[in-house]
């Protein structure tokens, strides 16, 4: 499946930024940057929920060693990167889990750039690429119980909670949504 990476714009509203999301590398170095924003993000909030510390640059670095995100490459995967200006500022990422089922994993929007609907964008971005890119009818994802803005956009965005489909240790919540054309 492949084609020229589809590059989408949100629609310009009265002073809304314009965003644009596109595929790219997993190596590049903006998303490296977001990748280590990601983690550094979840593994402390992790840390401040179960330990009542912040996380160390050490356990930052050992997971994201632990969930290396090479399975985010074309022909099965994809990294989408959500740019302003020029400016990388959200991630999310895609993968074929079985023929028809991709997984969402590594969505990640900067603090500066939070509640303004990048989130929404980012989704709809990656459901699109994992139904007209990758073949899948169907995308699943899980999230922690201390990620509660994560669950609450998944479940608005009419994804339903689904039987475990893993038994990672960092997984409490299961969603899916099948997706339409």
């Amino acid at each position: 499946m492949a084609s020229t990476p589809r590059r989408t714009a949100s629609t310009p509203q009265q002073g809304a930024p314009v965003w644009e999301i596109a595929p790219e590398p997993v190596g590049s170095d903006d998303s490296g940057a977001l990748l280590r924003a990601y983690y550094s993000d979840i593994v402390d909030r992790y840390h401040r929920h179960h330990h009542g510390r912040a996380a160390t640059a050490a356990e930052v670095d050992s997971a994201m060693t632990a969930e290396p995100s090479g399975h985010l490459a074309p022909p099965d995967g994809l990294f989408l990167i959500a740019r302003r200006d020029g400016t990388a500022y959200g991630c999310a990422g895609v993968h074929l889990l079985t023929p028809g089922t991709a997984e969402l994993t590594r969505v990640h929007v900067a603090p500066s750039a939070r509640r303004g609907g990048l989130g929404s964008r980012l989704l709809t971005a990656a459901e699109r690429a994992a139904r007209e890119r990758l073949g899948a009818a169907r995308l699943c994802l899980d999230t922690r119980s201390d990620l509660v803005e994560a669950r609450a956009m998944y479940a608005a965005r009419g994804y339903a909670e689904v039987p475990a489909y893993h038994d990672g240790p960092y997984a409490d919540h299961f969603f899916a949504k099948h997706l339409t054309p």
